[in-house]
């Protein structure tokens, strides 16, 4: 009886050691599996028929041994670090990673407070130092200063790197970032550390004011020359280039210069309707090209072209002439409207969509990318004018313009 009931306290007694470590065991799986939150994925490949094994177990590792090991500072010693990092805060910086990791300069993410700076920025109620900025080469770079703009009176030229902003240094800088830290209240100063070529790196101190960007000019050269000067592609620029061409028209004169240095862009409808003037209805004026398996978009000219051959044109192209300015100048040279003088554009060809990520987030992504009507990558290597001609630092000193001088060189012989 004894010999029995002993058996039967055995049998119990591994019954509940079973039950406890199957338990225990079912916790560390449960925490595990919640932690690891799936160390392997099959996610859809570019091809919607092709899968791709993802391995997430060294981010959630990785994770892990932040949450258990890292010892974050909270003012009371001398260590620098006092932020304190909470997990939505890791969130948003993977995120960023992830963005990043793309190699893309104009894709980002915009956590809260950058998506509601951002929101801020693109209502226009700010000051700044009048120029267009973007990322070429790694570096951050002056795409061109505007007209009469603090950046412009101090002597920044298209293409100079910008090392520093104040005490901060640009090396893995967004441009959205480094567009934050130049804007600022009217009236204060910002210093940027420049880099001009293979020269030493200076400093210039800009103090900020409100923007007022001109859209266009007009003037008659010497020998009946009209020069169109358009300094932007706004949602007003096809309206005043239209009166601009009307007064080309009216002149009586058959030779046009087409300005487009230091123009950074705006809206491709803009760059299309200014085409259309020279363009049959239909004709390719610049490539969309999506992923994804998206259709590729050409946009095409409205067909205008109220120009006969004996129109003869030349438009002015420079390191500060990107993104609408290259498709319209694009699009003129490869249907033989315009011959291409100055030095090679800064190849800005690609579409940004600002996507909702949550309702405090949002993407900054790349979607598409512009190509001429030839097929000609905007954003590989920007555009090669027909006829190189550099601007040197004696020019600017002596402010020589040999890039109008050879479009007007070039008007008289034809």
């Amino acid at each position: 009886m004894v010999n029995r009931w002993r058996t039967q306290f055995v049998v119990w007694l591994i019954v509940l050691v079973a039950l406890i470590a199957s338990f225990n065991l079912g916790n560390y799986w449960g925490r595990s599996k919640t932690l690891s939150q799936a160390s392997a994925l099959n996610l859809t490949g570019s091809n919607p028929d092709e899968t791709v094994s993802v391995d997430f177990a060294p981010f959630w590792k990785t994770w892990n041994l932040i949450n258990e090991k890292y010892v974050a500072d909270n003012g009371n010693n001398h260590s620098t670090t006092t932020k304190i990092t909470t997990n939505q805060d890791k969130v948003w910086g993977a995120i960023i990673g992830l963005t990043d990791s793309l190699g893309d300069p104009y894709s980002t993410f915009l956590p809260p407070e950058k998506k509601k700076r951002f929101e801020e920025d693109i209502q226009g109620n700010f000051s700044g130092v009048g120029m267009e900025i973007g990322i070429k080469d790694d570096l951050l770079t002056v795409i061109a200063p505007l007209p009469d703009s603090p950046a412009k009176t101090a002597g920044v030229q298209a293409g100079d790197k910008i090392l520093k902003i104040d005490e901060t240094i640009t090396a893995g800088l967004s441009a959205d970032e480094a567009v934050n830290l130049i804007r600022g209240e009217a009236g204060t100063v910002v210093r940027l550390t420049l880099v001009r070529g293979k020269e030493k790196s200076f400093e210039v101190s800009l103090t900020r004011r409100v923007i007022n960007i001109p859209t266009l000019e007009t003037k008659i050269l010497a020998d009946d020359i009209f020069e169109i000067k358009l300094y932007n592609f706004s949602a007003v620029s096809p309206e005043l280039f239209r009166q601009a061409l009307r007064q080309f028209v009216e002149s009586g004169s058959h030779k046009l210069i087409l300005d487009l240095r230091g123009n950074p862009g705006g809206f491709l409808d803009a760059a299309v309707s200014m085409a259309s003037w020279w363009l049959p209805a239909g004709k390719p004026v610049v490539i969309e090209k999506h992923g994804g398996g998206v259709n590729d978009r050409i946009y095409r000219s409205a067909g205008y072209n109220i120009f006969t051959d004996n129109l003869k044109m030349v438009v002015l192209i420079d390191r500060g002439s990107a993104s609408a300015s290259e498709i319209l100048a694009g699009a003129l040279a490869e249907y033989d409207k315009a011959i291409l003088v100055g030095e090679k554009t800064f190849g800005k060809g690609s579409v940004q969509e600002l996507i909702p990520v949550t309702s405090d987030s949002s993407l900054k992504l790349t979607v598409a990318k512009w190509y001429t009507p030839k097929g000609k990558s905007i954003s590989i290597n920007g555009l090669m004018p027909d006829v190189l001609v550099p601007i040197t630092a004696d020019d600017l000193k002596v402010t020589r313009d040999p890039q109008l001088a050879k479009a007007i060189e070039i008007l008289k012989e034809k």
